[in-house]
C-alpha cells in the first residue's frame, strides 16, 4: 500500500527532528536518489510502489553510482549532496529517511532490500540484523 505524501513526510520530519517539512523533503529526496542507485529490478520497483509517487520517481530515477557504496560512503555521499551537512548530520538524515522507508516496505521487502546492499545497511534502516 502506497504511503501518502504528507504521512511519509511527517514521519521523516518527526524521526529526523527537522524544524520544517522542507528540511525533511530535502533529506528524503537526497537519500532516496542515492538508494535508488543501489537497488535493482523488482526490489526497487516494489519499494517505489509503497512510497508516495514523487519519492517513488526519485527512487526510480536515481543518481548514478559506479559501485555499491559501503554504509559509511553512503553517508558521506549524502553529506556531499546536502548543503551544509556534515557526516554526523547526514547519518541522521539517512537513518530518518531509511527507517521510514523500511516501515513503508514492511519486513519482507526490507529484508530483500538489505540483500542487495553491502553489509551494514541494516543499522541505517533501523533494522539491526541479529547473528544466527
Amino acid at each position: 500500500m502506497r504511503l501518502r505524501w504528507q504521512t511519509f513526510l511527517d514521519k521523516v520530519q518527526e524521526r529526523g527532528d527537522y524544524s520544517s517539512p522542507q528540511e525533511a523533503e530535502r533529506a528524503a529526496r537526497t537519500v532516496l536518489a542515492l538508494l535508488g542507485a543501489h537497488l535493482v529490478g523488482d526490489v526497487r520497483a516494489a519499494l517505489a510502489a509503497r512510497l508516495p509517487e514523487t519519492f517513488a520517481l526519485v527512487l526510480l530515477n536515481p543518481l548514478q553510482a559506479t559501485e555499491p557504496l559501503s554504509p559509511e560512503r553512503f553517508v558521506r555521499a549524502t553529506a556531499a549532496w546536502i548543503e551544509g551537512a556534515t557526516e554526523r548530520t547526514a547519518a541522521w538524515d539517512v537513518s530518518a529517511v531509511l527507517s521510514v522507508a523500511a516501515d513503508a516496505a514492511g519486513e519482507e521487502l526490507t529484508a530483500q532490500i538489505l540483500l542487495q546492499l553491502p553489509p551494514g545497511y541494516d543499522l541505517l534502516f533501523g533494522r539491526p540484523l541479529h547473528p544466527r
